[in-house]
């Protein structure tokens, strides 16, 4: 209602997990559920066995390096490739007041590790190339036996051997590089790091995170658990998923509105337009109300009708920036 000319604006810019969650959540829910599939396919592929490729004595000379424990535990994977770039998108959102941008943000990061996931063990699965300390697997008292085939006859622990045949590729890698290389997007977008405006310090923030996967994978070949070319593939494939996923929700980083999620923009739309389309709803039953009166003040005062119809310009001027006009 309409009081002493007083207009309360609400910014349409705002969309807040409280008012917007639920209903973005459930018009995504089939993608939450492929995720949940991609989880249990990922458990299967770690329980099955691997391909157990031929290895004779002439090829340990590659596969002798010592036993190593891991320098990048598999617990704390999760942690840095997935938990920090969340923690990440929160600080947006609490900034920003953008559901859609935290909901895409997660929603894209655990496509992007999952698929990842998937893709590298089905290889593992299906190459079966050995680890550089296979020797060691197989025959951990240093003692080897061949068959009439040429090929090893094991005598170590069976989750050692089995764990021996997943070289390739790198899951520490392609693990590490899809969810940092998700966020290295996602902040290159952020802080608009392609503006054109030559700010070369902002690609130091960029590279941040690349960075920090590529010692991941460079630990791989420190500790023997992998060949260089493990991690390679990893990397690429990693980077490949993240970049396919991203886009599908986020504009590319140099794009001019690559700051915000493609359904930001949607909704922000659709917003505007609702006002639109109330608006002249609200006009004509305000000026239905206030003929009356304009008539009778015209003939008191030719200047007060202008004065009506100069505020509901405004109030329309508004609108079209974006905001949401109701009354007090």
């Amino acid at each position: 209602m309409y009081q002493e000319g007083r207009v309360r604006e609400v910014n349409a810019g705002a969309f807040y997990l409280k008012s917007h969650g639920t209903k973005l959540a459930r018009s995504h829910m089939y993608d939450w559920l492929i995720l949940v599939l991609l989880g249990l396919i990922e458990i299967i592929l770690n329980i099955i066995h691997p391909f157990y490729r031929f290895v004779g004595k002439d090829m340990m000379v590659d596969l002798k390096y010592p036993m190593k424990d891991n320098t990048v535990p598999v617990w704390s994977v999760p942690l840095y490739a997935v938990l920090l770039p969340i923690i990440v998108f929160t600080f947006v959102y609490l900034r920003r007041r953008d559901v859609h941008d935290l909901h895409h943000a997660i929603l894209g990061l655990l496509f992007a590790v999952l698929i990842t996931g998937v893709l590298t063990d089905a290889i593992k699965d299906a190459v079966g190339r050995p680890r550089p300390n296979f020797f060691w697997r197989c025959f951990p008292d240093g003692v080897d036996a061949y068959d009439v085939w040429g090929n090893v006859i094991c005598h170590g622990e069976e989750k050692e051997i089995k764990e021996g045949h997943k070289s390739f590729p790198s899951g520490h890698t392609s693990w590490s590089f899809a969810g940092l290389g998700f966020l290295a997007l996602y902040l290159a977008g952020k802080i608009k790091v392609f503006d054109r405006q030559g700010h070369v310090a902002k690609l130091c923030i960029l590279f941040l995170p690349l960075l920090m996967a590529s010692l991941v994978a460079v630990s791989r070949v420190d500790d023997y658990w992998h060949h260089w070319q493990d991690v390679f593939a990893g990397g690429i494939l990693g980077l490949v998923v993240a970049t396919m996923c991203y886009l599908q929700f986020f504009p590319a980083p140099y794009h001019s509105e690559g700051w915000g999620p493609y359904a930001y923009f949607r909704a922000l739309e659709a917003s505007t337009l609702g006002a639109r389309v109330v608006r002249p709803v609200a006009e004509v039953d305000m000026q239905a109300m206030e003929i009356p009166d304009i008539n009778q003040q015209t003939r008191q005062s030719g200047s007060n009708g202008f004065r009506q119809i100069s505020l509901s310009n405004s109030q329309q001027h508004d609108v079209e920036f974006g905001k949401n006009v109701t009354f007090v």
